[in-house]
Parts: C-alpha cells; structure tokens; sequence
C-alpha cells in the first residue's frame, strides 16, 4: 500500500511540475511575440515616415523643376522681346 501511495505522489509532483514548466515556457514565448509585434509595428511606422519624407522631398524636388522652368520661359520671353 505504501508503494502504491508513493507512486501516486511521485506522479502527481511529476505532473504539477510539468504543467508548472510548461506554462511558465509558454509565457515567455508569448512574451516575445509581443515584444517582436511591438517591433514590426514600430518599424512600420518609420518606414511610413520615410516614405512620406521621401514624398515630400519629391514634391520639393518638383516645385523647384517647375520653378526653374518658370524662370526659362520668363528669360525666353525677354529675350523675344529685345529682339
């Protein structure tokens, strides 16, 4: 009877303490997962402001093109005129 008791304890404490590992491993996992997520999420977020910086400097980059355009065309029409 005794051994059958021990055996009975013996497995309870092997599954207790396996159950305990268990968890405590999935809960580190979890962990970082989130923190990876967290992660993506803030690279995302510059990535998109990297591209709306790019965006923006692309516009400038036009306004100048279209500026400088404006001002050939004005120096054109002088010279046509002096001529």
């Amino acid at each position: 009877m005794s051994k059958l008791l021990s055996v009975i304890v013996a497995a309870m404490f092997a599954a207790v303490s396996a159950s305990a590992f268990a968890a405590s491993h999935a809960g580190a996992q979890m962990k970082d997962e989130k923190k990876m997520e967290k992660k993506a999420e803030k690279k995302k977020a510059a990535k998109k402001m990297d591209d709306k910086k790019m965006d923006d400097k692309k516009m400038d980059d036009k306004k100048a093109m279209k500026k400088d355009g404006e001002k050939k065309k004005a120096a054109k029409k002088k010279d046509e005129m002096k001529k």
